[in-house]
């Protein structure tokens, strides 16, 4: 049982240090694959002209990929 609790505790410290090691960075957390553009696919939304809820949604994430850290 002690070795459990070791192992957890260890576990839960390395979790808290990444975690605060992020805030202070501040950084947002990015994915490593790729998404769609590894497979081709340009954009989720295959329409030639979207809707006007799907151009803010659009115009919000452009905003945020041009403030992104990396």
């Amino acid at each position: 049982m002690s070795l459990f609790l070791l192992t957890f505790t260890l576990l839960i410290l390395i979790v808290a240090a990444m975690a605060v090691g992020m805030i202070v960075q501040k950084k947002s957390m990015a994915g490593s694959c790729g998404g769609l553009g590894a497979v081709g696919i340009d954009k989720a939304c295959d329409c030639d002209d979207p809707c006007d809820k799907r151009k803010q949604r659009m115009a919000k994430e452009q905003v945020w990929k041009e403030n992104q850290i990396m």
